[in-house]
């Protein structure tokens, strides 16, 4: 006699509950897990009760801890253990856990260099260390990491340049390095990643030209926000921006740019802000923009301008939340 299809359901979830509460967490998670506990601060560790990570009997899961079952075994896919003042440097177990595909311990007070073995972690979508006291430089072995969709690495003292490899990242769509300590040339190899949405480097030493940075035909083709600004880039600003028609928001504040504003940046369509305060630009801004249909603020302080150019709107502090990029 067939089932009705409340029964079947019933019965499928009575199923999913014992295999999850069946079955035992990969030795390899226990005991990375529990090095990490050994090295986190009380604020965490209090809350990390009973033996195993991914629950046991009555107890629950650690907290920030998220665990899946694959086969017999349960591993753990997601450790999220943030603003809890967690001390000391990376926790190098962390790279142990080979089925994470998020971790975020950002608003912390890590401390020294992400190990390059964050390289091993191949199944990671997310990763979030911002607002830490990370430092040295960023390892190119993220860009070992193709899975991943999200990189928060801002607000922290990372130096050196910005690693090429990241660009071999096929999945990226939010990179987040503003607020460190970086110099060099940004990447132009950046350009070529397809999915990338999201770029902000700003509040760093940065130096070259946009027209470096977007060197290679058609850079950029998902770029709807450019953070360039509080760095020293030289140079103008190319006419060839204009072809990264996904923009949105450019802000340019901050650097050593001179020459004219091209008629050219006025063709991208959904330009809503355009920050070029503080720089070195003259003459006048064409007509164009002040009819932009979609253009809200446009911040002219603070250059060369012929007398009686006008900003467009008042200018604003640009803040992202974090609920802007749930995933």
């Amino acid at each position: 006699m067939a089932f009705p299809r409340f029964e079947i359901l019933v019965i499928c979830v009575l199923s999913l509950f014992f295999v999850l509460a069946h079955s035992k967490t990969l030795k390899r998670d226990v005991k990375a897990l529990n090095e990490i506990k050994a090295s986190l601060g009380w604020r965490v560790v209090y809350s990390w009760v009973g033996d195993d990570p991914c629950g046991d009997g009555d107890l629950p899961p650690w907290y920030g801890v998220t665990c899946s079952t694959q086969g017999d075994y349960r591993v753990v896919t997601e450790l999220e253990v943030y603003a809890v003042s967690i001390v000391g440097p990376f926790p190098i177990a962390v790279t142990n856990l080979l089925d994470l595909t998020r971790l975020d311990l950002h608003n912390n007070k890590l401390t020294g260099p992400i190990p390059p073995q964050v390289g091993r972690l191949k199944r990671l979508k997310v990763l979030n260390l911002r607002w830490n006291k990370l430092q040295d430089v960023i390892p190119p072995e993220i860009g070992e990491l193709k899975r991943l969709t999200h990189l928060y690495l801002s607000f922290n003292s990372f130096k050196g340049e910005i690693p090429k490899e990241l660009a071999a990242l096929p999945e990226l769509r939010y990179l987040y390095l503003q607020e460190n300590r970086l110099i060099g040339r940004i990447p132009a190899e950046l350009g070529t990643l397809q999915n990338l949405r999201h770029l902000d480097v700003g509040n760093n030493h940065l130096v070259g030209t946009i027209r470096e940075l977007i060197r290679f035909d058609g850079s950029f083709p998902s770029l709807r926000n450019l953070y360039l600004n509080n760095n020293y880039l030289s140079g103008g600003v190319p006419a060839q921006l204009s072809n990264l028609s996904s923009l949105e928001i450019v802000y340019l504040s901050y650097n050593k740019l001179i020459g004219n504003i091209p008629f050219a940046i006025s063709h991208i369509p959904k330009l809503t802000f355009l920050y070029l305060d503080h720089n070195q630009f003259t003459g006048r801004i064409p007509d164009a923009f002040y009819k932009h249909p979609f253009l809200k603020e446009m911040y002219i302080e603070g250059n060369m301008f012929k007398q009686g150019t006008k900003p467009i709107g008042t200018h604003i502090v640009l803040e992202v939340s974090d609920s802007d990029f749930v995933v």
